[in-house]
């Protein structure tokens, strides 16, 4: 027999801790047995409707079991149900005490695949759950190892209040990374699995804080996954990796009053999907940002004009000076003319003196040329 959950609605209303008790059990009586899908929505609503009211009635619904199977209802086909169980799980979220059990039962990753969804309300049922378990600290890094940041920052929603909850939940994200938190996220980044290890660092670089890029992207070796991740042949890698690399670019821009780069040319970054880098080969756009973050880079002849139309580009002096250096070495009389055009077109001081100690050394044969 289908179990209505209309039934129970009165005495619920009262607060019983028994009634909870019992339709929380009842879901899950239902949810094993081959009972109509009417029943489980009717129950899940319930029981989300229940949750909105006070703390005790969270808590209450959540030690009588009821979470594993509005989990497991997550991944029904049937859209309504799905619906009505993100709502509940949503409001249960709200709650401290459930968040880390909520995580605990594997409810994050299947609350990230419903940001997929086509239906509006799905979607916002499930960021709005998100949400709440992101206020838990421990469930941030889980929430970072399985991706969960660059589903809520590619994610298409529908509705205005989805994307701003979703906004409100990577910044819950951001403001709990340190401590403890930050710690896991490094080990994870180093030993993790390499899936994993790509997706804490491409995290990293949009939400850790500017102090703590030294230990995180050269200390950990974190730039290093970001560039090897520029190198996939997977465009979306490619671009999840250049949108992280910008981001950085611009905090350290933001930090360095001697090699700061400009604010991006590109408005509105949190919402773009692509970053273009103008005039630089993505090569160079590696050593590029190599520096910024070692202060140190070999630099040869093949690549060393277009970086220091780079460096110029970007006021990195240092790299001028690397760059200019190592075209000072190929300085010939065939050439010393076109070096001498290069420094002033982009106000390279230290490679045009050496062009006119060049020309000055070999006068006699510079002077006799056409």
């Amino acid at each position: 027999m289908c179990f209505h959950s209309r039934s129970y609605e009165n005495e619920v209303e009262k607060g019983s801790a028994f009634t909870l008790g019992l339709l929380a059990i009842k879901l899950t009586a239902i949810n094993n047995s081959s009972c109509c899908s009417e029943s489980q929505r009717e129950t899940a609503l319930l029981l989300g409707q229940l949750a909105a009211t006070d703390s005790d009635c969270k808590v209450h619904i959540v030690q009588r079991g009821a979470v594993p199977p509005l989990i497991e209802m997550l991944q029904s086909p049937d859209a309504q149900l799905m619906e009505m169980s993100a709502f509940a799980l949503g409001r249960l979220a709200q709650d401290p005490h459930n968040q880390a059990g909520i995580a605990h039962s594997g409810g994050i990753t299947p609350l990230l695949k419903l940001l997929e969804s086509k239906n509006g309300s799905l979607q916002h049922n499930a960021a709005f759950a998100l949400y709440g378990l992101a206020d838990n600290e421990d469930n941030v890094a889980d929430l970072i190892r399985v991706g969960g940041v660059q589903k809520l920052q590619d994610g298409e929603f529908i509705f205005q209040p989805t994307r701003d909850c979703v906004a409100k939940t990577l910044k819950r994200v951001e403001e709990k990374i340190n401590g403890r938190v930050l710690s896991h996220l490094s080990y994870l980044m180093r030993m993790g699995e390499r899936n994993v290890q790509r997706r804490v660092a491409l995290a990293l670089a949009h939400l850790c804080s500017p102090d703590d890029h030294q230990t995180i992207f050269v200390d950990n070796n974190g730039l290093a996954l970001l560039l090897q991740i520029l190198e996939s042949t997977d465009a979306k890698h490619q671009r999840d990796s250049s949108m992280a690399l910008c981001r950085l670019a611009n905090k350290a821009s933001s930090l360095s009053s001697i090699d700061a780069a400009p604010p991006s040319p590109i408005p509105q970054e949190r919402d773009a999907k692509d970053r273009e880098i103008p005039n630089i080969r993505w090569d160079v756009f590696e050593l590029m940002m190599r520096y910024i973050y070692t202060g140190s880079v070999d630099v040869n002849l093949e690549i060393a004009q277009d970086l220091l139309r780079a460096a110029d580009q970007y006021l990195l002096e240092g790299l001028k000076r690397l760059c200019e250096y190592a075209i000072a070495q190929d300085i010939s009389v065939e050439n010393v003319s076109l070096m001498f055009e290069l420094s002033e077109a982009f106000s390279a001081s230290n490679l045009r003196d050496a062009c006119i100690l060049y020309i000055l050394d070999k006068y006699s044969k510079l002077c006799v040329m056409p």
